[in-house]
């Protein structure tokens, strides 16, 4: 593996670290496609539940390495460089911890995360217009699918760097916290997804994510087939251990 990935196991739960902490965490294509590659491997990892990924040093990731992308020219990227595909085939969880820096490349893999969790003191931007490229991430679709097509606009024709809180209150990530809580935050949700029913946690996920490209009456129509499948697989004496297993959840939840 690649040391410009950090590759720890807690439990159910693993944690990926950006680490080229000298260059801010920028997404050299040896660490996109460990990336890539270690996703794809989790995927199939039936000892793995939840993937909490962040970024060693004061960034989370300055985007794209554009000082190896001088280097290598016009050269097309390798598919195994894409981070994008090998998120969204992950069925596992994926939870993004910002703790610093998260610029362009890494705000179009955090549109793809599951849950994003920021500290106070992230920062984001969107830069393409200030490097005169154009996104090849999906950014230009996905930001504004998220919070609205003139929100988007100001984010990414401006190229201006926004705050966690503001993140937040443009409904870009789910929670933000202090610098010392990110990480025990982070963790603690990817306990709790990994803790389910890993079945259900994998097909529900999908069913949320391919449920979202279609409108209403196409998403409903979907759950109904999906589920009608998954129902009828379910054996008889899996409804009392469902019973139980809910009501040990709640006796923790309210301890």
């Amino acid at each position: 593996m690649s040391q410009t990935l950090l590759v720890k196991q807690e439990g159910r739960v693993v944690v990926l670290t950006f680490n080229r902490p000298e260059k801010l965490n920028a997404l050299s294509g040896e660490m996109r496609t460990a990336y890539h590659r270690k996703l794809l491997e989790l995927d199939q990892d039936d000892s793995v539940g939840a993937i909490v990924v962040t970024g060693a040093g004061r960034a989370f990731t300055a985007g794209m390495d554009l000082t190896e992308a001088a280097e290598r020219g016009r050269e097309t990227l390798f598919p195994e460089e894409n981070p994008i595909p090998a998120m969204e085939k992950c069925r596992k969880p994926i939870i993004f911890a910002i703790n610093g820096l998260c610029i362009t490349g890494g705000m179009e893999m955090m549109l793809v995360a599951d849950i994003v969790i920021a500290s106070r003191a992230a920062k984001f931007a969107d830069t393409h217009v200030r490097v005169g490229l154009m996104p090849l991430w999906g950014i230009s679709q996905r930001l504004s699918r998220q919070i609205g097509h003139q929100r988007a606009k100001e984010i990414s024709l401006s190229g201006n760097f926004f705050d966690a809180q503001r993140m937040y209150d443009l409904g870009v990530i789910n929670r933000v916290v202090e610098p010392e809580e990110l990480m025990p935050a982070a963790m603690a949700l990817a306990r709790d997804f990994a803790d389910g029913d890993q079945r259900v946690v994998m097909n529900y996920k999908k069913l949320i994510d391919d449920g979202f490209k279609m409108d209403l009456a196409e998403g409903l129509q979907l759950e109904q087939e999906r589920s009608n499948a998954f129902w009828a697989s379910v054996p008889a004496d899996h409804f009392e251990q469902a019973k139980a297993n809910a009501s040990t959840r709640a006796r923790q939840q309210k301890a």
